[in-house]
C-alpha cells in the first residue's frame, strides 16, 4: 500500500513540471488506502450485510468510487467507452436518507465480491492511463477543466474513505478484524477539568474564488460570505468522554426538556440511553473503534450526533445559568483564526490528529495543542449550529451539480475541523460538509458561551414549485433571445410617462415575484405590491427579507439546474426600505388600498375573475391626475374569467369588439388614454429549450381632475 500522504495538492496557473505524476500518485495513494479499509472485512457475507438500515451494504461503497471515476469520465467527455454499463449504474447513486426512520428497502442483485475487486482494478489502469494521456491544458480555468473532474473523483473517493469507516464502525464485531495499516490510538487517561478561553470578536470574509482556487474544492465553498461574530468563550478541549459522563449519568437521556423536538423525535424512536458508539460491559462502558471495543478511553473526545451535542448544551445552560450552545460556522471559524490555524494543507506529519498521519482513531483531547486550545482541527469534526447555505454567487458544478443542492433544506447542519481520517479537501478548514442531524460521523463538539443569538440566515431552500421558479426567472434571471427584462421595462415606461407628476405612492397589482415593485421603488417614496397567490408574494418577501432567492428550473424531463439572484446584483438593495407585499384581490381591494399616484395592472386583467368589475372601481384608488398603467396579451381564457366576463375578444353586434375597445368603455369617464397603445414583448422560459414569446399591450390612462369625473 502506498504510504503517500492524502493531501489535498495545491492548483495554480502554472503547473510545476511533475504536475502530472502528483495526480498519478495521489489517485493510486487514493486507492491503496480506500483499499485497504475494507482489508478490515471479514469474509464476504460482511459486504452484503448492512451496518445500518439506513445505507447501501458495503459491496456498494466497494464499487461506488470506482464506477464515481468512470461516470463523471463519461459525462465530462474525457472518456467515450465504460467498462461495465451494469456495474456503472448499479453503483452509481447511494442513499440520502431524509429521517432517521427511512428504510431502504430496495432490493438488489449485488454481484460477486470478487468481480467488484475485479472491476476496480480494470478501473485503476483505465483512470491512471488518462491521467497520463489528459493534455495539460488550464486555458478555460480549473473549474472547467477536465483535470477538476479528475480531481473531483481523487476527492470523492476520500470522502467515502471516512465515511464508509464509519460504517465498518457500524458493523457487528463479527464482520471485521484488526490490521496492520489501521491501528487506533493506545493512550488512554484522566482529562482535565474543562476551562474556558475567550474568543475575541472578529470581522473576516471566507469562500474561495472559482477563478482562482488554490486548491479543489466542492461547489459550496466557493463564492462569498462576510462574516461578522461577537466576542464569546469557548472550551479549551473538544468535550471528552469523561465530561459528557456526567450527562449520561445525570438520565439526561431521559430527560426530555434538554431536548430539540426533532431530537426527542429521534431519541424515541432510536431508543437512545447513552452515545452509540459506548458498549456497556460487564466491566463497565468500552469504546467501539474499526474493528475493536477498547476501555473507555475518558480522556478522548466524545462522539455524538447533533441532537446529543445540542441537548448536552442545553442541559450545561440548565445546570450553570450561563447561554452554553454549539459554535455557528463563523463562531468556529473566529476561534480557527485565533488559534492560528491556516486554510492550507497541513505539514507532513500534520500537527494534528487528521489525515491519517497518527492514528485509526481519536486520541486524548490534549494531545494536539492549537494555540490556547487543542484539536481546533483533527481528532473529531465539531457540530455546528448553523445549517448549511451557499455563499452569495453559489454556482453548481456541471458534471456534479447535486453535490450540495440536496443538502440546501435547513436539515443538513455544518460540521467543520475534520477528524482522525478526514484527507485531502475535508482536511481544510474552507471545506463545508453538513451531514443530517441524526447523522453518525466521527464527530464530537466543542461548546461555546455566548449572549449572541445564533444569525437567522438567508433560507438555503430552492424554490421548487414550478410556475413560482419559471415567474423567478421571468422576473430575476437572464434574458433570453435579446427581449430586455419585461417587469423592468414597464416599470421604466411607467416612470417616464409620470415625468412632471408627483411619485410618492405607488401599488403594482399583480405583482407576482416583485421585480417592478423593487424597480418603481427606485423613484417612488413608497410602493406596494399585491398579488393575489401567497406563492408568490413569498418571494418578495424573501427578496425584502434576505436580498435573495433560489429556484430550480427544469431543463428536460427530470433534470433540473439550480439558479440565485438576488437584489444587489440588480442594484436594488437600497429599495427595500420603500417596498412592502401583501396578499389581495384586485377585484376586492381592501379600502386601505387607495391614494395612489401610479397602479401598474401588469398581465392581470385577463387573469381576473371579474375584470370590470376592477375597471369601473380602479379610479376610486388613484388621485386625481394620476396614472393607470395596464398591460396585457389579452389571452382570454374560461379556466381565468367565464365567457360573460370577458371585456374583450368577441363578436358584438356583429362587429370586432377587442379589449382595447373594452377598456375605453369602462375607462373612459374617469380616464383619458395619454399615448398610443405599445407593445412590449416577455419571454418565459418553461424548459431549457420551451419558451413562451408574448407581446403584451401596453396602455396608459391618466385619471381626470374635472370635478365630474369622480
Amino acid at each position: 500500500m502506498s504510504t503517500l500522504p492524502l493531501r489535498t495538492l495545491p492548483l495554480a496557473a502554472t503547473l510545476p513540471p511533475d504536475w502530472r505524476e502528483q495526480v498519478r500518485a495521489a489517485f493510486h495513494a487514493t486507492f491503496d488506502r480506500y483499499e485497504s479499509l475494507f482489508q478490515l472485512l471479514q469474509g464476504d457475507e460482511a459486504y452484503f450485510k448492512k451496518p445500518i438500515a439506513l445505507r447501501h451494504p458495503l459491496i456498494f461503497y466497494l464499487g461506488h468510487t470506482a464506477t464515481f471515476f468512470i461516470n463523471k469520465f463519461v459525462l465530462a467527455g474525457i472518456l467515450e467507452q465504460r467498462i461495465d454499463p451494469q456495474l456503472e449504474s448499479m453503483f452509481a447513486v447511494g442513499v440520502d436518507e431524509m429521517s432517521w426512520d427511512d428504510l431502504d428497502e430496495a432490493h438488489y442483485d449485488w454481484p460477486p465480491v470478487q468481480a467488484v475487486w475485479d472491476y476496480r482494478a480494470r478501473a485503476r489502469e483505465l483512470i491512471d492511463g488518462v491521467i497520463s494521456r489528459l493534455p495539460l491544458d488550464l486555458s478555460d480555468g480549473w473549474w472547467n477543466s477536465p483535470w477538476w473532474v479528475v480531481m473531483m473523483g481523487i476527492e470523492h473517493e476520500r470522502i467515502h474513505l471516512e465515511t464508509s469507516s464509519v460504517l465498518i464502525r457500524q458493523h457487528a464485531l463479527r464482520y471485521v478484524k484488526p490490521h496492520p495499516d489501521w491501528q487506533p490510538c493506545r493512550d488512554a487517561g484522566e482529562p482535565p477539568q474543562p476551562e474556558l478561553v475567550p474568543i475575541a470578536a472578529r470581522q473576516f470574509r471566507l469562500g474561495r474564488d472559482r477563478r482562482d482556487p488554490q486548491f479543489y474544492g466542492w461547489d459550496n465553498e466557493f463564492g462569498v460570505h462576510e462574516a461578522r461574530t461577537a466576542a464569546f468563550q469557548t472550551g479549551r478541549t473538544l468535550v471528552s468522554n469523561r465530561e459528557f459522563l456526567a450527562f449520561v449519568e445525570a438520565g439526561a437521556y431521559r430527560d426530555d426538556a434538554v431536548w430539540s423536538e426533532e431530537g426527542l423525535a429521534w431519541r424515541r424512536f432510536a431508543q437512545a440511553e447513552h452515545p452509540t458508539f459506548w458498549v456497556r460491559g460487564a466491566d463497565g462502558w468500552r469504546l467501539r473503534l474499526l474493528a475493536e471495543e477498547v476501555p473507555m478511553p475518558w480522556d478522548w473526545p466524545v462522539e455524538t450526533n447533533f441532537h446529543e451535542a445540542k441537548a448536552f448544551c442545553n442541559w450545561m445552560a440548565r445546570q450553570t445559568g450561563l447561554p452554553y450552545r454549539l459554535p455557528t460556522e463563523d463562531e468556529w471559524h473566529a476561534i480557527r483564526l485565533q488559534a492560528g490555524v491556516p486554510d492550507a494543507p497541513q505539514p507532513v506529519p500534520a500537527a494534528a490528529n487528521i489525515e491519517l498521519d497518527h492514528f485509526a482513531s481519536s486520541c486524548p483531547v490534549t494531545r494536539f495543542a492549537h494555540g490556547e486550545l487543542f484539536d481546533v482541527i483533527g481528532n473529531v469534526w465539531q457540530w455546528c449550529e448553523t445549517c448549511t447555505y451557499p455563499f452569495d454567487g453559489f454556482e453548481v458544478h456541471p458534471v456534479y451539480d447535486d453535490f450540495t443542492t440536496p443538502t440546501f433544506d435547513d436539515r443538513h447542519a455544518i460540521l467543520k475541523g475534520g477528524s482522525w481520517i478526514s484527507c485531502g479537501n475535508e482536511a481544510l478548514p474552507g471545506s463545508r460538509y453538513a451531514f443530517r442531524r441524526h447523522f453518525f460521523q466521527h464527530a464530537g463538539f466543542r461548546y461555546v458561551i455566548s449572549d449572541a443569538p445564533v444569525p437567522q440566515l438567508a433560507s438555503s431552500y430552492y424554490e421548487t414549485d414550478a410556475q413560482v421558479a419559471q415567474y423567478c426567472e421571468f422576473h430575476w434571471g437572464q434574458e433570453y433571445f435579446g427581449v430586455p427584462n419585461f417587469p423592468k421595462a414597464l416599470a421604466e415606461s411607467c416612470v417616464q410617462a409620470m415625468q412632471g407628476q408627483p411619485m410618492r405612492r405607488a401599488l403594482d397589482l399583480g405583482c407576482a415575484t416583485g421585480r417592478a415593485s423593487f424597480e418603481l421603488a427606485r423613484h417612488f417614496e413608497h410602493v406596494t405590491g399585491i398579488d393575489f397567490s401567497a406563492r408568490f408574494i413569498g418571494i418578495g418577501h424573501q427578496l425584502a427579507a434576505q436580498g435573495r432567492i433560489r429556484y430550480t428550473l427544469f431543463d428536460e424531463g427530470e433534470l433540473a439546474s439550480y439558479h440565485e439572484h438576488g437584489l444587489a446584483e440588480h442594484g436594488l438593495s437600497d429599495c427595500v426600505a420603500r417596498t412592502e407585499f401583501f396578499q389581495g384581490d384586485a377585484c376586492n381591494l381592501k379600502p386601505v388600498y387607495t391614494g395612489y399616484d401610479l397602479i401598474l395592472a401588469a398581465n392581470l386583467i385577463d387573469r381576473l375573475y371579474e375584470p370590470a368589475l376592477f375597471l369601473r372601481e380602479v379610479h376610486q384608488r388613484i388621485v386625481p391626475g394620476g396614472l393607470l398603467a395596464i398591460t396585457s396579451p389579452y389571452t382570454w381564457l374560461t379556466e381565468f374569467t367565464k365567457r360573460e366576463h370577458w371585456i374583450g375578444g368577441f363578436k358584438k353586434d356583429g362587429e370586432n369588439f377587442t379589449t382595447l375597445d373594452g377598456l375605453h368603455a369602462l375607462l373612459d369617464a374617469h380616464f383619458e388614454r395619454i399615448a398610443p397603445p405599445r407593445d412590449l414583448p416577455f419571454v418565459i422560459r418553461e424548459t431549457a429549450r420551451k419558451f413562451q414569446h408574448s407581446l403584451s399591450q401596453l396602455t396608459l390612462w391618466r385619471r381626470r381632475t374635472d370635478p365630474g369625473s369622480a
